[in-house]
């Protein structure tokens, strides 16, 4: 049996965000987690004795700050060129050639899949042959893998392509294709990138996104890592995710159904982020902590929300053995029935009643996305600066959660709006 590793969405060097306005962010501990998990990745095809490894798109986050990300990859393929093992790399739209303008020689057991067209790679003693290409733009609308070459008789054929094929939530349309699209090409594998969460999308043939090597922020929650392939008589006998990540992002959402005080809530979510520490295996862990539930403290925690985030922080220190942070919390109660709330500002009511709607309904992020896109191009560059993707409907809804949170606080203390 032959092995080989699917792996796709690196972005190395891509800064983890979310954490940098808190005094306790493990910032040294995540500094370098993307190139960890590279390095995991090497280790593991050296363990595996893996024949090949297969990187579909987003080796890198967009252009390098300096070469140092460069030297390391160097370093990295390097070290599975001494293993006697061949990578073959794709860009995606992330690390598209008008994206890179920095380069450097990489060993030669490693081949970039042209940009122009779909190639062809054989590798004959494996009777394995690998089918790819690369992007030169960082926007691609057109289905490309009807020019994929067809499959090789008598070889095991290895599809590879950066796509988000009919869609996948959290990430832009890229490179669109469909399934029968991909079966139509008689390959028995297709190594896919773009949607970072591990998804098996079929088995007749093997349609495999391996999801991201490493969570960056709080929307890619979960294990990360890479597929292990195995190959026997041309046909797929083994395909096992492997984690490779080193640390995991994490939503603990915590009921505070009838808890008659502020620290019945504050116990819950102890118990739970102890939970969730459990369930990571001893890795550290970032956490966003959501209080839901129809509660008589719902009015405090709105209108003193920054007091009670802070005890929240302060309570889960003692998890984990210090290695859970939180990287927010969220107040989602609800005052109990008979109780209402000091909405008495028609106007700033009005607004606080269409940012409820908008958080419930993500159905509407698009169309708001759309308008903010026209808005920020009459807007001047020192405006658009921040952390975060302004094309990432996940960041989006986090400032809808935001301002919808600012403003019920602020109605509340009955200060009006702001």
């Amino acid at each position: 049996m032959i092995r080989f590793l699917h792996a796709a969405d690196v972005h190395l060097d891509s800064p983890l965000v979310g954490l940098g306005q808190w005094g306790d962010a493990p910032v040294e501990e995540i500094r370098g987690a993307t190139r960890r998990a590279c390095e995991n990745l090497v280790a593991l095809a050296i363990k595996e004795n893996a024949s090949f490894v297969v990187i579909a798109g987003d080796l890198y986050d967009g252009d390098w700050k300096d070469y140092h990300t460069g030297i390391f990859l160097a370093r990295q393929m390097a070290r599975l060129k001494g293993a006697g093992i061949r990578v073959f790399i794709a860009a995606g739209n992330h690390d598209a050639a008008s994206q890179i303008t920095k380069s450097l020689q990489l060993p030669d057991n490693v081949h970039v899949f042209s940009t122009r067209k779909a190639e062809s790679i054989p590798l004959p003693e494996l009777k394995v042959v690998l089918h790819g290409r690369g992007f030169a733009e960082r926007i691609v609308s057109d289905d490309v893998t009807r020019k994929y070459p067809p499959a090789w008789p008598g070889m095991f054929n290895i599809g590879v392509l950066h796509t988000s094929l009919t869609g996948r939530e959290g990430h832009d349309a890229y490179a669109p294709c469909s399934v029968d699209g991909l079966r139509g090409r008689g390959y028995q594998y297709w190594a896919l990138g773009h949607a970072h969460r591990h998804e098996v999308v079929a088995r007749d043939p093997w349609i495999v996104y391996p999801g991201c090597l490493q969570g960056r922020h709080i929307r890619e929650t979960g294990v990360k890592g890479c597929v292990v392939v195995g190959v026997e008589d041309e046909e797929v006998r083994e395909v096992r995710h492997e984690p490779l990540d080193i640390l995991r992002w994490s939503l603990v959402e915590v009921d505070a159904a009838g808890a008659a005080d502020p620290r019945e809530a504050i116990e819950r979510a102890q118990r739970a982020l102890a939970q969730e520490w459990d369930r990571h295996g001893g890795l550290p862990v970032i956490a966003r902590l959501r209080i839901t539930g129809e509660t008589p403290v719902h009015a405090s925690f709105r209108a003193h929300s920054e007091h009670w985030e802070a005890e929240f922080r302060a309570a889960a220190q003692g998890q984990g053995h210090g290695r859970l942070w939180l990287e927010t919390v969220r107040f989602d109660t609800r005052p109990p029935a008979a109780a209402t709330g000091r909405e008495d500002d028609e106007a700033a009511a009005a607004i606080l009643k269409e940012l409820r709607l908008l958080v419930s309904d993500q159905g509407q992020v698009p169309g708001l996305m759309e308008e903010m896109g026209q808005l920020r191009q009459k807007l001047p560059p020192e405006m658009l600066s921040g952390d975060g993707d302004p094309d990432d409907p996940g960041r989006l809804a986090d400032i809808l959660a935001e301002a919808r949170d600012f403003l019920e606080a602020r109605l509340l203390r009955g200060g009006g709006p702001a």
